[in-house]
């Protein structure tokens, strides 16, 4: 089975400090992957490459076999395409309703009528559990809500790989529990790749089918959950026991 994503080799600096040190990750279709560490760990910058936000300063960013590191950002578009991203925060339009939030990439990418759009909103909403709050804005939605519109948007254009940052970050625990059984049932539904970055281990270790821990820019270990949890890296025991932190 040829991976939908490979990084060979990558390394970035940010004013002469390096932040990933050499990463190897691959990612076969319809996994769910999650990258954790600590803060300053590198993960999100890892997020960021994936997503084409960024370009590492040297190695190979590969999508669909593709390298997409010498790409123009005109060339990068079709990639981004392919890909839906959950933001930490929602990242929703506050002066927009739900439903124009979540049409925002369909106006810009896709050209559908307007009753077309109408329905994919309401298809995308029943999908994430919120039927009927078209008209709502953000300011009214709690942030579990906010997180769930998020994935509708993301999903809007039906990506083959989707990339969430912390979506359970500052939410209570069932928000936490509902979110991370959203990510499994848009995996299995529409057979969607997921990288996940998050710091919630109780949540990685149960939905990943692969996990990646991150310790001062690099890889130091990845295997399912069981093979984390089972692990004799010292540094993996003291992130699992909550003792490590960078």
């Amino acid at each position: 089975m040829r991976p939908v994503i490979e990084l060979r080799n990558v390394r970035i600096a940010f004013d002469g400090h390096e932040v990933l040190h050499g990463i190897a990750l691959t990612v076969l279709p319809g996994e769910i992957l999650t990258i954790m560490g600590g803060s300053g760990s590198g993960k999100s910058v890892l997020l960021r490459l994936l997503a084409g936000l960024i370009k590492p300063d040297r190695g190979e960013v590969c999508i669909d076999g593709t390298d997409t590191v010498p790409l123009s950002e005109g060339e990068m578009l079709s990639f981004r395409q392919r890909m839906g991203v959950v933001f930490q925060q929602a990242a929703l339009f506050d002066s927009m309703s739900v439903a124009d939030n979540i049409a925002y990439p369909l106006r810009e990418h896709a050209r559908l009528g307007e009753d077309a759009m109408r329905q994919r909103v309401a298809e995308l909403l029943d999908i994430v559990g919120l039927p009927g709050i078209q008209e709502k804005y953000p300011a009214e939605l709690s942030g579990g809500m906010r997180k769930r519109v998020g994935i509708a948007r993301a999903l809007a254009l039906k990506p083959a790989i989707v990339l969430y940052d912390e979506p359970t970050s500052g939410l209570d625990p069932s928000n936490s529990k509902m979110i991370s059984q959203l990510i499994v049932q848009v995996s299995r539904t529409f057979g969607t790749t997921s990288i996940v970055v998050s710091h919630d281990l109780f949540w990685s270790l149960r939905i990943s089918s692969h996990v990646a821990l991150i310790y001062r820019g690099n890889i130091i270990a990845a295997g399912t959950p069981a093979e984390i949890q089972a692990s004799s890296i010292p540094e993996v025991q003291a992130f699992l026991a909550g003792d490590l932190y960078c």
